[in-house]
Order: C-alpha cells, then sequence, then structure tokens
C-alpha cells in the first residue's frame, strides 16, 4: 500500500509541475510565440558546408525574413552542418545556426543565440512533404507532454552557391529551438551525458516518451544512449527525456528511414514498443492520458490536412487510428505494450 501512495504521490506532483511548466509561455523566445509558417531566405555553399567535418567551424551568411507585420529584415548568421546520417546521405544536411546578441536584439530572433534547422534530404516530389510529417511528429508531442522542443515551420527560399551561379530551391523546414533554452524556459538544466540508466529517468515522463515514440513508430532512439534525445534535471531533481529527431519515424515513411530487424520488425511503418518495465498502475496512468488526449492528437493532424492529398491525409489518419484502437482496446494493449516492455538486464 505504501509502495502505491508513494507512486500515486510521485504521479501528482510531477503533473503538477507538467502544468506549472506549460504556463512559462512568456519564457518562450518571439521565434516560436506564433505558429504560422515563416518567410525566410538565405545563400551558402553546399559543398563547402557538407566537406566540413569540424562542428566549431561555421560560415557566415545573411538571413532574410519577414517579420511579425509582414515586412522583409535581415540578420546576420553563422551556420553549420550538423546531424550524422542525414549528414552523410543527404543532398541538404541539417544544420546548426548562430546568432550574436546584439544582432538579434530587438529581432524576432531576440534571446535565440542558437537553433537547428531542418531541412528536405533530397530534391524530389515528395520531399517537403516528409519534413513537413516529421514537423507534424513535434506538434503531435505537444499535447502529451510539455517536455518539448519548441518548433517554427519555415517557407524557405535555398541558394546554393557551390557553382558560378547560384542554384535556388523552394524548400519547407523548421527550426528546432537550442537544447539550453528549451531546459531554461522549462526551469531546467541540461544533464551532459551519453550514456545513462533508463530506470533514472522520471517514471511518468519516461512512459509518455515511450508510448509517444510507438505511436509515430520510430525506433531510432535510446534512453540509455541519450540518442535523438536530451534530458534535462528539473528544479525537483527529476531527470526527464526530451525527445527530437523523428525522420526514421514510421509516421514520416521516409523512403530512406531504416530500422532494427533485431527489434522484430519487418519495415520502418511496424510498431514496436521499446520502453522499460514500468510500475503498471503508473503505465496504465500513462495509457489514459493517451487516450483521453485522442481528440487533441486528431485535432494537430487536421490543422494541416490542407498541405496533403486527401489520399495521403487519409492514410496518414488511419495510421493514427490504429495506434489508438491497439491502447483503447486491453488485451492489444498487454499484447503490444505490457509484454513486450524491456528489462534491466536488456
Amino acid at each position: 500500500m505504501y509502495g502505491f501512495r508513494s507512486s500515486l504521490a510521485s504521479v501528482l506532483l510531477f503533473h503538477f509541475f507538467v502544468l506549472y511548466a506549460r504556463g512559462q509561455h512568456a519564457e518562450t523566445a518571439p521565434l516560436f510565440q506564433d505558429e504560422q509558417p515563416l518567410s525566410a531566405e538565405f545563400g551558402i555553399s553546399l559543398s563547402e558546408i557538407k566537406k566540413s567535418k569540424s562542428d566549431s567551424i561555421y560560415f557566415s551568411t545573411i538571413l532574410r525574413y519577414k517579420d511579425i507585420q509582414g515586412i522583409w529584415d535581415s540578420i546576420p548568421i553563422a551556420i553549420r552542418a550538423r546531424g550524422n546520417f542525414r549528414r552523410k546521405h543527404c543532398f541538404f544536411p541539417p544544420m546548426r545556426i548562430k546568432i550574436e546578441k546584439d544582432n538579434a536584439k530587438g529581432t524576432l530572433f531576440a534571446g535565440t543565440k542558437s537553433l537547428k534547422l531542418v531541412l528536405p534530404c533530397q530534391v524530389g516530389k515528395n520531399a517537403n512533404d516528409l519534413v513537413l510529417k516529421e514537423y507534424m511528429c513535434y506538434q503531435l508531442y505537444e499535447p502529451v507532454t510539455s517536455y518539448v522542443f519548441n518548433t517554427r515551420l519555415v517557407d524557405i527560399t535555398f541558394y546554393d552557391r557551390s557553382g558560378k551561379q547560384p542554384k535556388s530551391y523552394k524548400l519547407t523546414a523548421f527550426f528546432i529551438e537550442d537544447d539550453d533554452a528549451a531546459a531554461r524556459r522549462l526551469h531546467a538544466i541540461v544533464v551532459d551525458e551519453t550514456k545513462f540508466n533508463p530506470m533514472h529517468l522520471e517514471d511518468t515522463s519516461s512512459l509518455r516518451l515511450d508510448l509517444f515514440q510507438y505511436m509515430i513508430a520510430n525506433t531510432d532512439f535510446s534512453t540509455t544512449f541519450a540518442h535523438n534525445l536530451k534530458v534535462v534535471r528539473t528544479k525537483m531533481g527529476q531527470f526527464v527525456p526530451i525527445a527530437y529527431d523523428f525522420d526514421m519515424a514510421g509516421f514520416v515513411n521516409a523512403p530512406y528511414a531504416t530500422f532494427d530487424e533485431t527489434l522484430g520488425i519487418k519495415g520502418v511503418h511496424e510498431r514496436v514498443y521499446k520502453g522499460y518495465c514500468r510500475n503498471e498502475g503508473i503505465m496504465e496512468f500513462v495509457r489514459q492520458e493517451f487516450i483521453q488526449r485522442e481528440g487533441e492528437i486528431s485535432g494537430v493532424m487536421d490543422r494541416y490536412r490542407n498541405y496533403f492529398g486527401p489520399k495521403e491525409f487519409g492514410t496518414m489518419k488511419k495510421y493514427m487510428n490504429e495506434f489508438f484502437k491497439t491502447i483503447k482496446n486491453d488485451a492489444f494493449y498487454r499484447e503490444q505494450i505490457v509484454r513486450k516492455c524491456r528489462t534491466r538486464k536488456e
């Protein structure tokens, strides 16, 4: 009985802190206070930026963008390639941007010193759609937890200056909030560890992350090696994971996506639960959270209905409905989630 009360108290205390954190909109940087896509353009030599292997070498350029009045403005930025898989295999690598404080002051980028920029992997008919689906994953995560990275959709005109004549590309992209900025907003600090005992993570937030990853069919993460997630320590001393990089998710269904065959799946579209076994009462608590937020999650998807054709969007909705069908059915939930959870020895 004491263990149950202790677990319940922990859940309620953490839930209170989540509600508190959700009220911190005033600390959100101006860039992320608007959900409308930002219009922007910049140029850089793709060949030079991809050739550079050093994470300390940045290339200078000017980012032009439309401010909140719809007037074009500009700001000096420094940029480099980032990431591992996409940096090696994509035409457009993901990028990291640095902005000097004095340059950002009084602009849309005020309070933003560093950003990640996610671009399409390749040039092609569906490349922008894939980026939009990955962006949607970040939005789908928001009804689940306040421990998310803020994002902003961007319509970018990119000028590749590798040759004598710049070549332009119209791209769908998005900015991701910097790790430290997210931690400050959440009144936490980033834990700079590359290996972590997953059982030391706060149980409720860890379960939310695990079930969310199952929902979008993403297996490209690790709570042990902090792969595609950041761990922050809250003021209460709890370790909370924040997920990112969802391009390998079945929901996105990128043609370049890879998966681990040792997990027993035959394709990236197939869901498999990678979470560790936790107190079943808390697992049930998180399960019910997702069920109760089905409408919110469906509403997030509906915001982007007009970006896709009816057939494609219908397929996306059906895929999401299959997840809720699983977790709302006791037998399916126990078979696919509870019995598939991993032990500490795995």
